[in-house]
């Protein structure tokens, strides 16, 4: 198949699904206080969260590899308020869990989801271009073109794809009031999805420490990963601020970030839906979502339970049982 075919097929194909999005908000908005979706950000490179409060605001709606933000961590904040949100499939995971843990309520949303291929890493990116002399950026089936004064470059998606999209099990949306396009399943190999954690997993206990150790002490304790995390719902009574009692100092040796880093993700054992919100938030590129996939990994194993994926689910650590079936105390 000649590529400028491929290429107009590719782009024939978001601004279908970008059609459709627009469609099912044209007939949803009057009964909603607005939709969430995404607008061209402040450059071409990047995507921004937009609210869609009028049929005028629908024009500025975008789709593409950009839109990476999970809009869904703005959903706690607004129950009591029906809203539409576009999603993609692993965004859809965060509103699951977010209903089974009470926190937002289904008959409050529309869901406009997407079935997606992959968010680009921007920081993958900008190892490869000097992303101030970006003047347009657009995509053909497999590879992100960007047009520079100096001329125009491919670059392979594959090459530049979120960690998270790279061994992604949930493409399509599980829940959702309108469909924006094709559903397809997932085409990345499951055994990809622990491949990192694996691998930490064959060092001993002392190079692991120095590992975690290594990673963790660029940490600025900025709580950006907090901050991002659709499941990060107690900000304002966050353990890393409590003073009573008084969770952590503020020294700033590898001590006290290791001990925030891991009762975070212990905040989030069995919560995690493994967006990558917290990842991509970091400004020291710290690689924290393998410590989430680790938990997430033992409580698949422990409880034989996914977060996110069955509204009707309740989280292992949300019950109590005297003798787990897959845990067997008495036998130790």
């Amino acid at each position: 198949m000649p590529l400028d075919h491929v290429a107009r097929s590719v782009k024939e194909q978001a601004v279908a699904v970008l059609a459709n999005i627009k469609e099912a908000i044209t007939r949803e908005l009057e009964g909603l206080a607005f939709v969430i979706g995404w607008e061209e950000g402040y450059d071409p490179l990047h995507a921004a969260p937009f609210f869609v409060r009028s049929l005028a605001d629908i024009e500025r709606l975008i789709w593409n590899p950009l839109c990476v933000h999970n809009l869904t961590s703005y959903l706690p904040k607004l129950k009591g308020r029906k809203v539409g949100i576009i999603c993609k499939g692993c965004d859809s995971r965060s509103i699951v869990q977010l209903l089974q843990e009470g926190l937002i309520k289904r008959e409050e949303l529309v869901i406009i989801g997407i079935p997606c291929r992959g968010v680009v890493d921007m920081a993958r990116i900008k190892a490869r271009v000097d992303c101030s002399q970006i003047t347009d950026v657009s995509f053909t089936e497999k590879a992100i073109a960007i047009k520079t004064p100096d001329g125009r470059q491919e670059i392979p998606l594959d090459e530049v794809l979120a960690t998270k999209c790279l061994s992604c099990q949930y493409p399509t949306p599980l829940v959702y009031d309108h469909l924006a396009g094709a559903a397809f399943s997932a085409q990345r190999p499951a055994a990809a999805l622990y491949a990192e954690v694996e691998e930490i997993e064959k060092l001993d206990l002392k190079e692991r420490l120095a590992h975690w150790e290594k990673e963790l002490d660029r940490c600025i304790r900025c709580y950006a990963c907090r901050n991002a995390c659709p499941l990060c719902v107690c900000q304002d009574q966050c353990a890393a601020e409590s003073r009573n009692p008084h969770w952590f100092s503020q020294r700033t040796g590898v001590n006290e970030k290791v001990m925030w880093q891991i009762m975070h993700a212990l905040h989030l054992a069995g919560r995690c839906t493994d967006c990558g919100e917290c990842e991509r938030a970091c400004p020291m590129d710290i690689p924290i979502q393998r410590i989430r996939r680790k938990l997430n990994k033992e409580i698949k194993e422990l409880f034989e339970y996914e977060a996110g994926i069955n509204p009707e689910d309740t989280p292992p650590l949300y019950t109590f049982k005297v003798e787990e079936p897959t845990i067997k105390e008495k036998e130790w």
